[in-house]
């Protein structure tokens, strides 16, 4: 009676451990997204370490999205440039074999110190150059000489013609065709009254030289 107990104990306690590691080596398929924390922007291509599995890594898409078969309880890190990395633990108790997250990860700043930038190594430079600075002329001496005939004269030579110009010759074109759409004009030698016109100017050109004589 006593090994009966004794091997009926052993049986349970084996099963109990073989169930917790069944549950344990689950396999899920983990899927999700990764966004800003602050802006809710996806987060493109970060990187995903499987802690708890041989250090396996994955990759999110440039949309942020992810998608691999992990276990139940694994320990999975996800890290960015830019961003804090972000540790979850996925559920040991999962109803089915599909886990879906939404990852938000922490934008990192980091403070700078303040470098100021001098452009003169010395006192003896700035006066140097200050002294050698060309003032330019004020902005009425600068206006009268880009608007002077000569100035104005050149440029009209160089500068190509802008767009309102062009627009404004192209609709008055158009307009003069559409106001000279009926007006046609004719061939003078095929009209008759042009031709006897021309006649008379012939006959009575040669009966002015006869009475001339």
């Amino acid at each position: 009676m006593k090994y009966s107990l004794t091997i009926i104990l052993l049986f349970f306690v084996a099963t109990v451990f073989a169930q917790e590691e069944t549950k344990s080596n689950k396999l899920v398929q983990f899927s999700g997204i990764i966004t800003d924390a602050d802006s809710n922007a996806v987060v493109p291509y970060v990187t995903i370490t499987n802690k708890s599995y041989n250090e396996q890594k994955y990759a999110a898409n440039y949309q942020g999205y992810f998608s691999f078969v992990a276990h139940a309880g694994d320990t999975i890190e996800f890290s960015a440039v830019g961003f804090t990395s972000k540790t979850i633990v996925l559920p040991t108790q999962i109803a089915d074999r599909k886990y879906t997250a939404k990852i938000q990860l922490k934008s990192e700043v980091v403070y700078l110190q303040t470098v100021r930038v001098y452009p003169w190594a010395t006192v003896e430079e700035f006066t140097k150059d200050f002294l050698a600075l060309k003032v330019a002329d004020d902005d009425m001496a600068i206006a009268k000489r880009n608007l002077s005939p000569k100035s104005i004269k050149g440029m009209s030579q160089i500068l190509s013609r802008d767009a309102q110009e062009i627009a404004n010759g192209n609709y008055r074109n158009n307009f003069d065709r559409m106001m000279n759409v009926n007006m046609r004009q004719t061939n003078p030698l095929l009209n008759p009254f042009a031709w006897g016109k021309l006649m008379q100017t012939i006959f009575n050109g040669d009966k002015l030289r006869s009475e001339e004589q």
